[in-house]
């Protein structure tokens, strides 16, 4: 595993140090580790991913954003309207759906994917169940996912659906 960076890197020196390990992201000159998901963390990122896509969506998870050379996140779910073209999305994606992990600063990760015109922003926490949506300043509490497309996923239908996979029952009908 490369050294954690102690100095500005370039997205070359990144790419070179970090390029082919997962579970760090380019942050503005900084190589930063993601935090290692817990096993509920990654069953809500494949069940959020599983309803982006039942919701019209192509979705993706753990995947790298290119959208300017300074910042490199990889959200833990993200969501397009058309197509992407080639490896990486190079534009603005629709939706995020961020898992709330114990070492995340949210709230940055929020404004940085905001301020990179990601339009809409979610955070879902696993243990207490609950959804934060980003409105432009902070994260406020939302029962149901409203997305731009006008698919609503509710969050009673997110929860079950969570907590059948928990009990390693085979999937409900899936339907949003």
């Amino acid at each position: 595993m490369a050294p954690t960076a102690t100095h500005h890197l370039s997205v070359a020196e990144y790419e070179n140090l970090y390029g082919s390990e997962s579970g760090w992201e380019y942050w503005f000159g900084e190589a930063r580790r993601k935090p290692v998901p817990t096993h509920l963390h990654g069953l809500l990122q494949l069940l959020l991913g599983e309803f982006l896509r039942l919701a019209g969506y192509v979705s993706s998870v753990e995947a790298e954003l290119r959208q300017t050379a300074e910042w490199r996140p990889r959200p833990d779910v993200y969501g397009v309207l058309e197509q992407i073209e080639g490896r990486y999305a190079t534009r603005p994606v629709d939706v995020i759906f961020e898992v709330l992990s114990d070492e995340d600063d949210i709230e940055t990760k929020c404004k940085r994917y905001s301020q990179s015109l990601i339009p809409q922003i979610f955070v879902f926490d696993p243990d207490a169940q609950t959804i934060t949506s980003w409105d432009g300043t902070k994260l406020v509490p939302v029962t149901d996912v409203k997305l731009a497309n006008g698919v609503t996923i509710t969050g009673a239908t997110i929860w079950s659906e969570f907590a059948n996979r928990q009990q390693q029952q085979p999937p409900s009908s899936m339907t949003i």
